[in-house]
C-alpha cells in the first residue's frame, strides 16, 4: 500500500481528510461524511507505522515517539496536509486535513463580502471562532492573502503547522511553524514585536499566554488575527475574559473593549442538494455599545445587541441562517438543527 496513491484519492475526490486507523479501511471525509476507502486493504499497525513513519525526519520521528503524537505539514503536488500523528490503543494512526493548493478569496468560499473591511484595518484585534473543521483557518487565510496582493505589509504568522503557503505579491509574509522555526507559541509570540511587524496571525488562541500576548501585540499597534473553538461570538468574549484570574479580569475587559475589532463565528452548513457546504457566520463588531458592556461586564446583553444592530454590520447567527433558508440554499431542518439559538430561530422561521 501506497501513502502517496491514499494522498492522490484525498486530492482526486476533493476530500477535506483522510483517516488511517488500525484495523479499518482508510477512510476520507467529504461534505462532513465519511467514505471508505475498499480498493486497498484493512489497515494493520505495520502498514500504517511504514507509510507515516516515512514522511517524517529524524527529529520528528524523536518527537513522535517521545510525546505519542506530533502535528506537521506535508508537502504533496502543490498541495499540503496538516497531519496530526497519534497512538490508538497502543498503535499508529494519522489523521491528514487536504490544504488546497490554490488560496480561495471571500467571494470564491461563499463569505460575505463585509469581510473584505478586515483587510484595511491597521490596528486591533479580529477572530474567527468556531468548532474544529468550520473553515477558520481557510477563510483568515482568504482575508490575509487579500492583504497580501493589496497592501505592503510585513505579515507575521505562527502556526502550528503551518496551513496555507502564501504566494509572493505585495507584501512579505514571514511564517512560522511550532517545533520547526521556534520552540514554543510563547517564545515566538515575545520575539514577534521585535520583528517589525504590521500584521500577526497567531494560529490558535490556546491558552492565558497566548491570549495575554495577542492583546497586547494589537494594543502596540498592530492588527493581529486569530482563532478560538468557540461557537458564538458572545461565548468567545467571555472565554477570553474567564482565562483571566479573577483580579485582572476588569482590566483585561477594558483592553478588550479598547483593542477588538470584530468576532466573526462560523460554522459549515450542509447545502439544500447536500453537494457541498456553505459558510453561515455570526458577525460582532465592536461598535459603541458592544464596548460598553465589554467593559462594564454585561455580555449577556451582547445577544440582543447583535439582534438589533443590523444596520451597523452586526449579523446573529440565526439571521444569517434564516437568509440561506430564504434564497434556498439549506433546508429549513438544516437552519434549526444548526442553530445557536433554536428558539429564536424557530421564531424566524414562523
Amino acid at each position: 500500500m501506497d501513502l502517496f496513491h491514499l494522498f492522490d484519492t484525498t486530492i482526486e475526490k476533493q476530500a477535506s481528510d483522510l483517516h488511517l486507523i488500525p484495523n479499518y479501511y482508510p477512510t476520507i471525509r467529504i461534505n462532513n461524511d465519511l467514505y471508505i476507502i475498499k480498493s486497498v486493504n484493512v489497515l494493520t499497525h505495520e502498514i500504517i507505522e511504514k507509510l507515516v513513519i516515512s514522511i517524517l525526519n529524524e527529529e520528528q520521528k524523536e518527537n513522535l515517539f517521545a510525546n505519542k503524537e506530533i502535528d506537521l505539514g506535508y508537502e504533496y503536488k502543490s498541495n499540503r496536509f496538516r497531519t496530526n500523528i497519534y497512538y490508538s490503543k497502543n498503535k499508529l494512526a494519522a489523521a491528514f486535513r487536504l490544504i488546497g493548493s490554490k488560496i480561495k478569496t471571500i467571494e470564491e468560499l461563499n463569505l460575505p463580502d463585509q469581510l473584505h473591511q478586515f483587510t484595511s484595518v491597521n490596528q486591533g484585534l479580529i477572530l474567527v471562532t468556531g468548532p474544529t473543521g468550520e473553515g477558520k483557518s481557510t477563510t483568515l487565510a482568504a482575508i490575509i492573502d487579500e492583504i497580501n496582493h493589496k497592501y505592503s505589509k510585513h505579515v507575521i504568522t505562527i502556526e502550528d503547522p503551518i496551513e496555507y503557503v502564501y504566494p509572493i505579491a505585495k507584501s512579505i509574509i514571514s511564517q512560522r511553524e511550532l517545533h520547526q522555526d521556534t520552540h514554543s507559541w510563547n517564545i515566538a509570540l515575545r520575539s514577534t514585536l521585535r520583528e517589525d511587524p504590521d500584521i500577526v496571525l497567531i494560529g490558535e488562541m490556546r491558552d492565558y499566554e497566548t491570549i495575554q500576548s495577542a492583546l497586547t501585540i494589537a494594543e502596540t499597534g498592530h492588527l493581529v488575527f486569530s482563532t478560538l473553538h468557540t461557537g458564538s461570538t458572545s461565548e468567545t468574549i467571555n472565554r477570553i475574559i474567564d482565562v483571566f484570574p479573577a483580579n485582572q479580569q476588569n482590566q483585561v475587559r477594558s483592553q478588550l473593549a479598547q483593542v477588538l475589532k470584530a468576532v466573526v463565528a462560523q460554522r459549515l452548513i450542509p447545502s439544500l442538494d447536500k453537494t457541498k457546504r456553505l459558510p453561515a457566520v455570526e458577525i460582532l463588531l465592536n461598535i459603541s455599545s458592544v464596548a460598553a458592556v465589554i467593559r462594564e461586564g454585561r455580555t449577556h446583553l451582547l445577544d440582543n445587541i447583535l439582534e438589533t444592530e443590523e444596520e451597523q454590520g452586526l449579523t446573529l447567527f440565526e439571521k444569517y441562517l434564516l437568509r440561506l433558508y430564504e434564497k434556498s440554499l439549506i433546508s429549513k431542518d438544516t437552519a434549526l438543527s444548526y442553530a445557536i439559538r433554536p428558539n429564536e430561530m424557530r421564531k424566524f422561521l414562523k
